[in-house]
């Protein structure tokens, strides 16, 4: 049996017919990290027809530890981990389509992706895409898979559009916690444990054989323990996603600053910002500057700037959002 897939058609919960219903499914993966990269990965490799990959970020040697998809020449060009992913994942499944976004999702990114979607994937590592996910996915009933992981720990869930409560009536009795990987760190077992939860459940959902009873999953690889919940009668009657559905982070207003998470770092975003006249403005400053295919990096002060074309500007060394515009002011007025 040389058909690629032939393992998997072996397994008698995928078969002929869960076969057919991957290549014909599209998946949306939000954030392309330690979660995002290895859950693209495993779907590309079992055959999903479609992959939609949405990251704002780029590749650095700080991510190799645990974000398997990537390698050292991924880092040295500082690749934006969509490119690199569509990179690698095109030469390991070459019969899938990928469509890559290298931008922050926003609510028009996420609505316009999710009309079209089967499912959508949390890769991300802040709670605020999170609900932005979440809005998305009951306003179009398109179910999502919510992952994450710190230190030895990783949770992971699904949520249902008519079926479960959604993330947002959750929030109250998740465990709450400030760490990060970058500031408590994380090995690379708590990624793959929680992307092996995630990714078993999109096959379940994609083969349309996912019921209930719903759980959501939290374990401790360090310390070998694991545990799963019923989230089935966990819903908030007075919920704005779910139950009155006005999807809040959908129409808030967007803030053209913020902070990534864990990260001394900040991203703004101005469409005056091109290319051209970013690189009109440094020389002017005499400013020295490093083009790269998919962005300009240059120093202002202490502060490293990255100024992709479609202008955002991700300010590393900054935590302050006010000092991040005042920069933006100094330069560009």
């Amino acid at each position: 049996m040389d058909n690629r897939y032939s393992r998997q058609l072996l397994y008698s919960n995928i078969g002929e017919r869960g076969q057919a219903l991957l290549g014909e499914k599209t998946a949306v993966i939000v954030g392309l990290g330690a979660l995002g990269s290895l859950s693209s990965e495993m779907l590309a490799r079992a055959g999903v027809g479609k992959l939609i990959l949405i990251d704002r970020d780029y590749v650095e040697l700080t991510n190799l530890q645990r974000q398997t998809l990537y390698n050292e020449e991924d880092a040295e060009l500082k690749k934006p981990k969509a490119v690199a992913a569509y990179d690698k994942l095109s030469k390991i499944n070459s019969s899938i389509d990928i469509e890559v976004h290298v931008a922050h999702c926003d609510a028009g990114l996420i609505e316009s992706v999710a009309k079209n979607a089967d499912l959508l994937l949390d890769g991300t590592d802040n709670f605020d895409t999170r609900m932005l996910i979440n809005d998305a996915a009951f306003k179009y009933n398109i179910p999502w898979i919510y992952a994450a992981c710190v230190e030895g720990s990783y949770s992971s869930a699904a949520f249902i559009p008519g079926e479960t409560p959604c993330f947002r009536c959750l929030t109250p009795v998740l465990p709450t916690t400030t760490l990060t990987c970058d500031t408590a760190g994380i090995i690379s077992p708590a990624v793959h444990m929680a992307v092996s939860n995630q990714v078993t459940t999109a096959l379940k959902i994609l083969t349309e054989q996912f019921s209930g009873p719903y759980h959501m999953h939290i374990g401790n690889v360090w310390d070998m323990d694991y545990m799963k919940f019923d989230i089935g009668n966990m819903t908030e009657s007075t919920c704005p996603t779910c139950q009155t559905k006005e999807y809040p982070e959908i129409n808030r207003t967007a803030s053209n600053a913020m902070k990534f998470c864990g990260r001394d770092m900040i991203q703004v975003i101005d469409e005056r910002l091109t290319e051209s006249v970013v690189t009109k403005t440094l020389e002017q400053a005499d400013i020295t500057y490093k083009t790269t295919p998919y962005f300009i990096e240059f120093n202002y002060g202490s502060t490293r700037i990255v100024s992709f074309s479609n202008g955002r500007m991700l300010m590393h060394n900054v935590v302050n959002l006010n000092k991040a515009r005042t920069i933006v002011n100094q330069l560009f007025g």
